[in-house]
């Protein structure tokens, strides 16, 4: 009951639900902050940092719906007590929760408010393009989420050019007048690797991998100064999704050695978090599925998709999944009844589980695959066509590179040679400007068929006396003379131990 003591009273309150929170208490940290909550409505400083902490609390345990609702309240105390930055702050992060939720519904008009909100907040110049940020990289990663890559590109060259303005903004020291606007989002710092990473994730969809590669390594490469001074859970967290983004391009430029060090480096990253790893094991397991797949360890890499299904309720990445593993049961010719199970559940005709346009795009791509395979080449054509027909409306270089130029391997099977070459020229100068390796064999393989005139028909054995089989054309090549890793952990943590010889090297010997 001492007068004048709410800061303190407060601030241990806050420091008290941390630390049980670190001895995993979590059951009772949340009353404590319950009460501080109900005790500090006259303190706003205090009253708005604390629903934040209760907010940032049941969103670690999962409980969004909970957390929807402290933010909720706390940008109507915010409004009421005459701060409309904090009240765009509350909004923006109940917006955030709302499009993990995929509540589109209710997003759509929250942003369009916080858009407004934003717009007409005249303060600190720092702290408004903050806002501006976090309201675009929201709207960015919607248009990601949903596979709209075309889309999306005014919305990316507004955040773009918001950070180079924060850039150039000096911190100013004076204090807001409103103690509730004591508040900011992230460091400009941690801004401007937050948009590397969103650029990087739009790159790699469109498949523009070089610029990919370029954004990566500009952003880790700030991470790590920043790391040397700040140890927030948030990079660690910034670099394992550009780690797993550039792996990907790895895999399709066939830099296949690289990427498995870099997956590595993604075990160790998860290692040193039980938090990280939990949020980041099925993304770990899609990873080395698809490393497995670009070796031709077939077993493996379904041995690591069934592990990733079991693993994420994230329904893009279950997607995701699920397409690969179809491309897996493809390969291996002998799977149909689990083929047609999951064929039926990603079914881009009806009923697709998510909203992601590129996602579905692949559906019809992997549609198309099996009629090629099961010599149903009408269907495999209808099929195709529709991915072409997505896949350009959105700029998906990759999968209009790929349909092309299966397209034109099932004319040339049909003998239209000219129709074949008219497909896979496209498909060639496309796949070396991503650069697509796989792609780019599939079409130098198809165009000298086109020349000679010699190829399997039945699809088997691709050209005499070439490695090259047509079973690896639908996505990464195996040659004689790669290494075949089998690659086989499915449970446990990540168990990969790391050694220092003359520098950070990987050893990968348990992983293998």
């Amino acid at each position: 009951q001492i007068p004048q003591f709410e800061d303190v009273k407060f601030e241990a309150a806050s420091l008290l639900s941390e630390l049980y929170c670190q001895e995993n208490s979590v059951d009772t940290a949340k009353p404590l902050l319950r009460k501080a909550i109900q005790i500090s409505q006259q303190t706003p400083y205090w009253h708005c940092r604390l629903l934040f902490q209760l907010a940032q609390l049941h969103t670690l345990e999962k409980d969004l719906v909970s957390a929807c609702d402290l933010l909720g309240v706390g940008a109507e105390y915010a409004r009421v007590v005459g701060s409309e930055y904090t009240r765009a702050l509350f909004l923006l992060s109940k917006g955030m929760l709302l499009l993990m939720e995929r509540k589109l519904q209710e997003v759509h008009p929250l942003l369009t408010l916080c858009g407004q909100i934003v717009e007409n907040w005249q303060g600190n110049p720092i702290q408004k393009e903050s806002l501006r940020v976090f309201f675009l990289v929201l709207q960015v990663t919607h248009y990601l989420d949903a596979g709209q890559v075309k889309s999306v590109k005014p919305c990316l060259k507004q955040l773009q050019q918001c950070i180079q303005t924060i850039s150039t903004l000096h911190d100013d020291e004076i204090l807001p007048s409103n103690p509730a606007d004591l508040f900011h989002w992230l460091p400009k710092e941690h801004m401007c690797v937050l948009v590397y990473l969103v650029t990087v994730m739009h790159s790699m969809q469109a498949g523009y991998l070089e610029k990919a590669q370029k954004y990566t390594d500009k952003a880790l490469m700030q991470l790590e100064k920043l790391k040397m001074l700040d140890c927030s859970p948030i990079l660690s967290s910034f670099q394992v999704i550009l780690l797993e983004h550039i792996i990907m391009c790895r895999l399709v430029t066939g830099h296949k050695a690289t990427a498995l060090q870099e997956i590595s480096q993604v075990c160790q990253l998860c290692q040193q978090s039980p938090r990280l790893f939990s949020n980041h094991a099925a993304q770990l397991h899609t990873l080395l599925g698809l490393y497995c797949i670009s070796v031709n360890c077939m077993d493996n890499a379904e041995a690591q998709f069934t592990t990733a299904l079991r693993l994420t309720t994230h329904q893009e990445l279950w997607a995701f999944i699920v397409t690969n593993l179809a491309s897996v049961y493809i390969r291996e010719g002998n799977r149909h009844q689990e083929l047609y199970s999951l064929l039926e559940r990603i079914n881009p005709d009806h009923n697709f589980p998510v909203s992601s346009h590129c996602l579905r795009a692949a559906a019809f791509y992997i549609r198309g695959l099996f009629s090629f395979f099961q010599g149903r080449y009408n269907e495999a054509k209808r099929f195709l066509r529709e991915t072409l027909k997505m896949s350009n409306a959105e700029d998906l270089n990759r999968l209009t590179a790929c349909s092309l130029v299966l397209l034109g391997h099932i004319f040339y099977v049909l003998g239209n040679h000219r129709e074949s070459n008219n497909m896979v020229v496209p498909a060639m100068q496309l796949a070396s400007k991503i650069p697509d390796m796989s792609v780019q064999l599939w079409s130098s393989a198809l165009l000298r068929g086109c020349e000679v005139g010699i190829w399997d028909p039945r699809g088997r054995e691709g050209f005499p006396g070439n490695s090259v089989r047509l079973r690896e054309f639908s996505g990464n090549f195996s040659w004689d003379s790669d290494p075949v890793f089998p690659l086989q952990w499915t449970d446990g943590p990540p168990p990969v131990q790391f050694q220092a010889q003359n520098g950070p090297t990987t050893s990968l010997a348990s992983l293998l």
